[in-house]
């Protein structure tokens, strides 16, 4: 099994600390940690794209060809690529430059998005929400097989035998549908023979071995179940005992939450509570021991057939060093348990 982790970028307005966290410094420490997960030996590193003043990072691909300037054998992935709202013909472009830049390491996940901003700021509308995504999935596989386009749909100029260039450095670039727990999306994924990346950041785990099981079904009847992967991303926090993880993480995980929601106004604080009865062997974030991670994943390996999974340990306002901290003990010590699931 594979193990990433991902950061959507988001920049805690009060911080723990007291203190805001600039964009210039997340960028920064976002290198960095990708740089640390490569020695770790991690397999993968995404980062998500956000259009709102709260996240540092609107250009994947910009960042990720920083990494891929410091780093050579991590893979490298956006997480996720609004694809509903952007131009599949300069998504492609950009990530076929950064395949290049990279040597050839790149992935993209991609999804519709649950935040509004880039509806409104791309002239895209809100009722097309699925209809936007479905045509430039299509379009985006047809310029990752061909160097020349012919092509006419809804939303976007039509393509007469277009040159779409530069051409990626790998045959194709791998694309995986990025789900937050849509059934809809799940059968879509399957339906289509596409690697599925399933947010998993709650409830209990069998909700998602459930998913798992509709994804598969759908690529049966498609067809195309031996191309089918599944990757499970949630959030992950790591410390020696199970106590020492709840107590440090729950200030970080509460200040997420009220910062970093997509109706843009700050969300309600969960109470500690409620936060450290979400938390069992089989449901709730992935916080805990090491013994107590390797039980999690190995639960969701055994419900769901995870092909990946990758976490996110930078939420709100998490200082880099408990960062580090987090993917070296991720390293050490649960993932030397978990691969070979």
């Amino acid at each position: 099994m594979e193990i990433g982790l991902y950061t959507l970028s988001d920049l805690s307005s009060v911080g723990v600390n007291g203190q805001s966290v600039d964009a210039h410094t997340r960028i920064k420490e976002i290198a960095a940690a990708a740089q640390l997960a490569e020695q770790a030996g991690l397999d993968l590193f995404g980062i998500g794209e956000h259009h709102r003043l709260d996240f540092a990072v609107s250009a994947p691909a910009v960042v990720l060809a920083a990494i891929a300037a410091s780093t050579s054998t991590i893979r490298l992935t956006s997480a996720v690529t609004v694809l509903s709202t952007a131009d599949p013909v300069r998504v492609y472009e950009e990530f076929a430059t950064l395949d290049l830049v990279s040597g050839g390491r790149v992935e993209i996940i991609a999804g519709r998005g649950v935040f509004r901003e880039p509806f409104s700021l791309f002239d895209c509308q809100l009722e097309d929400y699925d209809a936007l995504f479905e045509e430039k999935l299509a379009l985006f596989d047809q310029l990752n097989q061909s160097a020349r386009v012919t092509w006419k749909g809804r939303f976007r100029a039509p393509l007469n035998d277009a040159e779409i260039a530069p051409r990626a450095l790998q045959p194709t670039i791998p694309v995986w549908i990025g789900v937050g727990g849509s059934p809809d999306s799940v059968i879509r994924a399957g339906r289509l023979g596409l690697p599925m990346a399933l947010a998993v950041l709650g409830g209990p785990y069998h909700k998602a071995g459930q998913l798992a099981a509709l994804y598969r079904s759908a690529g049966q009847r498609a067809g195309l179940a031996q191309s089918l992967r599944l990757a499970i991303n949630g959030h992950l926090h790591i410390a020696e005992s199970s106590q020492a993880a709840r107590a440090d993480f729950y200030p970080y995980y509460s200040q997420y939450w009220v910062d970093s929601t997509p109706a843009k106004s700050p969300g309600p604080r969960i109470p500690q509570e409620d936060f450290n009865r979400s938390i069992t062997q089989s449901s709730g974030p992935f916080v805990g021991s090491p013994a107590e991670i390797i039980d999690k994943i190995s639960l969701l390996h055994e419900l769901t057939g995870m092909d990946r999974f990758v976490a996110q340990v930078d939420i709100g306002g998490m200082p880099f060093n408990k960062i580090a901290g987090m993917i070296d003990l991720l390293a050490e010590k649960v993932i030397p348990h978990v691969r070979g699931l």
